[in-house]
C-alpha cells in the first residue's frame, strides 16, 4: 500500500530512472554542483477509453489532494491534456494528455481496445497498484509497435510503455548556480546529453511566461512478444517559469511549446519515420 504522496512521487522517479538513465545522470551533475533539484511537473501519457483516460488517470493524486488546472487540446497530434496542481506548491504539478483514438485508424482504435481489455481489475488508485505505476500491462509484438508508431508516434510509445512517467521536469527558477534555461542547457549538452532541438533548443519564452526544453528521449531494449527491440523510452526536461502580473509565478502550460516537447520521444530519423 502507497503510505503517502511522497512515497508515490519517489516510486514515480526510480521507476523512471530505471528506463531513462540519463535523468539520474543530469540530477546528480546538478547536485555535485551543490543544487537541490525542485521538479517542476511530472507527465503522463494515456489513451482517451474511459478505462485509463485522464479523468481515471488523475484520481491517483486527486486523493493526494490535487486539484484539476487548465485544459490544452494539441489538434496536429490529435491529443488532449490538462494539468493539475497541489495546495502544497513545493510539489511537481501533474500534466496527463490522452490521445483521441476515435481520431486514427480502425486498425489503431482494435489494437488499444485488445491491450485495454487486459487491463487487470486490481489497478486501483487507492490500492496497491495504482495506476500510474502499472507500467505495460499487455502483451504487445514489435510489428504491432512499429505500426502504431507509423500512424501516431504517441500511440506508440504508450503502447510499448504503457502506465508510467514520461518524463520529469527541473524548475530552472530553484537552481542557484545557473541562471537561465540557455546555461543549463549548455551544462547538459556539455556533459554529452543531446537536446531535443525540434523548433529550437528552447520552446516558448518569456513573453508566453515560460520557457521549455528537453534532453532526447533514452534508447531502451524493450521486451516484445516476438522478441527484444530498442526504441525511445523516457526524457528529462527543464522549465523555466516568469512572474504574472502580481508577481506569482506562472504555473500552466504552453500548447505551442508543449507541441515539440511531445515529440522527444519520437524514433529518430536513423531509426525510423516521425510523425
Amino acid at each position: 500500500m502507497i503510505a503517502s504522496l511522497d512515497e508515490l512521487l519517489q516510486q514515480l522517479w526510480v521507476d523512471f530512472t530505471k528506463i531513462n538513465p540519463q535523468a539520474e545522470g543530469i540530477h546528480q551533475l546538478l547536485q555535485a554542483r551543490g543544487e537541490t533539484v525542485v521538479n517542476d511537473h511530472i507527465a503522463f501519457r494515456t489513451f482517451d477509453d474511459p478505462r485509463v483516460n485522464v479523468d481515471r488517470l488523475s484520481e491517483d493524486f486527486l486523493k493526494w489532494g490535487y486539484t484539476p488546472g487548465e485544459s490544452y487540446h494539441f489538434d496536429k497530434k490529435r491529443l488532449d491534456a490538462r494539468h493539475y496542481e497541489h495546495p502544497d506548491p513545493r510539489q511537481p504539478k501533474i500534466f496527463i494528455s490522452e490521445l483521441r483514438t476515435g481520431d486514427f485508424s480502425s486498425e489503431l482504435q482494435r489494437l488499444v481496445g485488445r491491450f485495454l481489455d487486459e487491463l487487470s481489475d486490481s489497478i486501483e488508485p487507492t490500492g496497491d497498484h495504482p495506476l500510474c505505476l502499472s507500467g505495460r500491462p499487455w502483451k504487445i509484438s514489435s510489428q504491432e509497435y512499429e505500426l502504431l508508431a507509423e500512424e501516431s508516434e504517441y500511440a506508440g510509445w504508450m503502447a510499448a510503455f504503457g502506465f508510467r512517467a514520461n518524463h520529469f521536469t527541473v524548475l530552472v527558477n530553484s537552481l542557484t548556480t545557473i541562471h537561465s534555461l540557455q546555461e543549463l542547457n549548455e551544462l547538459v549538452k556539455g556533459a554529452g546529453y543531446a537536446l531535443n532541438d525540434e523548433g529550437g533548443e528552447i520552446k516558448g519564452a518569456p513573453a508566453v511566461l515560460l520557457e521549455q526544453s528537453s534532453t532526447w528521449a533514452s534508447q531502451v531494449e524493450v521486451e516484445f512478444s516476438d522478441g527484444r527491440k530498442t526504441i525511445p523510452g523516457c526524457y528529462y526536461e527543464f522549465a523555466r517559469r516568469y512572474p504574472k502580473d502580481g508577481g506569482s509565478l506562472f504555473t500552466g502550460f504552453v500548447t505551442q511549446s508543449a507541441d515539440k516537447i511531445f515529440q522527444s520521444t519520437d524514433r529518430r530519423p536513423a531509426e525510423g519515420s516521425s510523425t
